[in-house]
C-alpha cells in the first residue's frame, strides 16, 4: 500500500481518496499485512504433500534416474520392483518394426509411472529374451531358455539384496513366459515373489473386438500399435497371413517345419484400427495395475542378506 501511495498518480482526486483511506483505515491495513505475512510464513514451514508421505508411501519412481543413495531409500522391503520386458530386435511382419515389443514395454512403463502407485520402483527395460520362433526372419534375436531364465534371476537377486521381495515383470511376449515361470519357481526358494503379465489369459474386450484369428503382428497387436505408436506402423504393407497353425515357430519356407508365414505375421493386420487398440490397451493397463497391487499385498518371507 505504501508503494502505491508514493507512486505519481495522474489524477489528484484519486490520490486524495487513497491518502484519506489509508489514514482512516491504517489499523485495518496493518492487521491485513500482518495476517498476510503470517500466512506466508506458515506456508513456507508446512511440508509439501510429497514430503509428508514418508518412505512407506512414496509414489512410483524410475530407478535409472536415481543415484545409488537415492535408490537405497526406495529399494526397501515394502517396494514392488516393476521390470519391463520387451524385445527390441524381433520381427513383427513387414508392417511393424523390430522394436515393436520394446515400444509396448516403454508405453506400459510410462502408464505405471503415471498411475503413481505407492512404493513402486520401475527398473530399466530388458530388451532381450527367449524368442526362438522368429529366428528365420533377419533382425530377430533370441537368448537360450537357460540364459533368459538366468538373466531374470540375476537381475532380481541384484536388487533384492537391498530389501525388495516383490518383483513384477511387465511382460510383452508369449514365449517369454516359459523362462519367467522357471525363474519364478527358483526365486520363490529364496523368499522372493516374482509375477508377470500373462498375455495368454483371455481378455473379454479383445474377444469381443477380434474379427480374425492369429496371435503375432495380427489384427489385435497392430491395433495396439496404431493406438500407442502409430508412427511405427506401415499399414500399406499389412497383409493377411493366416496359414494353418503347425507345431514349431514361424517359417518362411512353405515346406519347412512350423507355421508357414511369408510375411512374418500370423493373422490379419488389415483389420486393425486405433479404436480396437485403445480398448485393448486400456483393459491391459487395468490388468497390469491390478497385478501390481495384488502383489503388493502378498506376503513374502524375509531375505537373508
Amino acid at each position: 500500500m505504501e508503494a502505491t501511495r508514493n507512486q505519481k498518480m495522474r489524477c489528484p482526486v484519486i490520490r486524495k481518496i487513497c491518502d484519506r483511506y489509508i489514514r482512516v483505515n491504517r489499523p485495518s491495513v496493518l492487521r491485513f499485512a500482518l495476517l498476510l505475512l503470517a500466512a506466508k510464513t506458515a506456508s513456507a514451514q508446512t511440508p509439501s504433500t510429497t514430503e509428508q508421505r514418508g518412505p512407506s508411501i512414496a509414489p512410483a519412481v524410475l530407478l535409472e534416474n536415481l543415484t545409488w543413495d537415492e535408490a537405497e531409500r526406495v529399494l526397501n522391503s515394502d517396494a514392488v520392483v516393476v521390470i519391463p520386458l520387451g524385445a527390441e530386435s524381433k520381427e513383427h511382419g513387414r508392417h511393424l518394426q523390430l522394436n515393436n515389443d520394446f515400444l509396448m514395454a516403454e508405453y506400459c512403463k510410462q502408464r505405471v509411472l503415471q498411475a503413481a502407485l505407492a512404493n513402486v520402483v520401475v527398473a530399466p527395460i530388458i530388451n532381450y529374451s527367449y524368442y526362438p520362433a522368429f529366428l528365420e526372419y533377419p533382425g530377430s534375436t533370441s537368448l537360450s531358455l537357460d540364459t533368459a531364465r538366468s538373466m531374470i534371476e540375476d537381475i532380481v537377486h541384484s536388487l533384492a539384496r537391498h530389501g525388495p521381495r516383490r518383483f513384477y515383470i511387465l511382460n510383452t511376449g508369449i514365449s517369454t513366459m516359459k523362462p519367467l515361470a522357471l525363474a519364478s519357481a527358483d526365486l520363490a526358494k529364496d523368499g522372493i515373489l516374482l509375477r508377470y503379465t500373462d498375455l495368454t489369459k483371455e481378455d473379454p474386450i479383445e474377444k469381443k473386438l477380434r474379427q480374425s484369428g492369429g496371435s503375432h503382428a495380427d489384427e489385435i497387436e497392430t491395433s495396439i500399435m496404431l493406438y500407442i505408436a502409430p508412427q511405427s506402423v506401415q499399414m500399406k504393407k499389412a497383409a493377411r497371413d493366416l496359414n494353418p497353425n503347425q507345431p514349431g515357430g514361424l517359417t518362411r519356407d512353405p515346406k519347412g517345419k512350423g507355421t508357414y508365414s511369408p510375411t512374418g505375421a500370423w493373422g490379419d493386420p488389415t483389420l486393425a484400427t486405433r479404436e480396437k487398440g485403445q480398448a485393448v490397451v486400456e483393459s491391459l493397463i487395468t490388468t497390469i495395475l491390478k497385478d501390481i497391487d495384488d502383489l503388493r499385498l502378498s506376503p513374502a518371507t524375509a531375505i537373508n542378506r
